[in-house]
């Protein structure tokens, strides 16, 4: 087997996806278009604006970025601009002359070498005020500084809070707790073969209403060797749901669906993945949340359903999210939906007395 590697590019208007296969291989390992966290595997190259593009919306760049990161960067910004006025501070006390001068005549009180200088500057930017070190009217280029410094740490400390608040109230963290079922299934419901899978909240403050909406991806081979991607919306029963309680999201494999000719034996060789998503506003916080997951034909299941979650009590309904994935097997046809519908319906002839009653 050839150890080479060649490159396809799946081509998504201004961004590139990458699979790495090996040549002479029996088996390609394709590419998810999106793993099952939501998260897309796509790498920008040569985007408008390259790092400009942060730098325009640093607040959403400092929103987005990890909390070891964050801390890093505005510790460094502290310490910085502490060593930077303490500088300035120093400097006017070298040009002054502190270093010699008595008590009275110093432009800030006790401040003669930079080493005072940088603890008058910390005392300042973190308004910790101890008393010692103070800025006195000997020096007008001192005040100035003290204002601008002043000034400078109260927006650096909105800032801070701005961006730790929007992080802790982030949507993806609530994402995290409504989820989708592992796999989907296939099975019959009221004579139709139905594709269907799970969704859920797994925390107590329900969800009062939210949509749901899937997409067809499907990538079409063209003949110098890249993939392009074509999307298709798919319908499904109620876009609009209440996730008091888990639900299962059904689409019917009826004439118009794009799955109508997909069966079980060549499911496994069509090359799609399904995008699902719910869309929903936070009960608690009022913010916009998505939670998003994808099936490819490995991920569904022919012949089997979802076991059932919910049970009533005598004063609730109980859900047991431990039988959230799991399936079970169920007679149905190993046929296609096409297939299925050209065969013959059985005949049921029922007599006068059965009829009758």
């Amino acid at each position: 087997m050839s150890t080479e590697r060649s490159e396809q590019v799946i081509d998504t208007c201004c961004t590139t996806v990458h699979t790495l296969g090996r040549q002479n291989a029996k088996k390609e390992k394709s590419l998810r278009y999106m793993q099952k966290d939501g998260k897309f595997p796509v790498m920008f190259q040569q985007a408008p604006g390259d790092w400009t593009t942060y730098w325009i919306d640093i607040f959403t760049s400092l929103v987005e970025i990890r909390w070891r990161m964050m801390f890093l960067i505005f510790s460094l910004n502290n310490i910085v601009s502490w060593l930077l006025f303490g500088l300035c501070y120093w400097l006017i006390a070298h040009v002054n002359g502190d270093s010699d001068n008595a008590d009275d005549d110093l432009c800030v009180s006790n401040v003669r070498d930079f080493t005072g200088a940088f603890l008058f500057s910390m005392e300042t930017g973190a308004t910790i005020g101890y008393g010692y070190r103070h800025v006195t009217e000997n020096s007008i280029v001192a005040i100035i500084v003290v204002t601008i410094q002043t000034v400078f740490s109260c927006l650096l400390d909105t800032v801070v809070i701005g961006v730790v608040v929007a992080k802790m109230a982030s949507a993806r963290k609530r994402a995290q707790t409504v989820g989708f079922s592992r796999c989907a299934v296939v099975n019959l419901r009221d004579r139709v073969l139905c594709l269907s899978w799970r969704l859920g909240d797994f925390r107590g403050n329900h969800i009062l209403e939210g949509v749901v909406r899937v997409q067809l991806i499907r990538y079409v081979k063209q003949p110098v060797g890249s993939l392009v991607i074509t999307y298709q919306d798919l319908d499904i029963e109620e876009r609009e749901i209440v996730l008091a309680t888990p639900t299962t999201i059904i689409h019917k494999l009826e004439p118009g669906s794009p799955l109508y000719n997909m069966g079980p034996d060549n499911l496994r060789d069509n090359r799609f993945e399904l995008v699902v998503s719910f869309t929903y506003t936070g009960d608690s916080t009022g913010i916009l949340h998505q939670t998003r997951a994808s099936y490819t034909s490995a991920d569904i299941r022919w012949g089997q359903r979802f076991q059932d979650v919910l049970k009533m009590g005598k004063k609730h309904y109980k859900a047991d999210f431990s039988l959230f994935h799991v399936t079970t097997w169920v007679p149905v046809p190993f046929l296609s939906a096409s297939k299925k519908s050209d065969q013959p319906s059985p005949t049921v002839l029922i007599t006068g007395r059965e009829a009758q009653t």
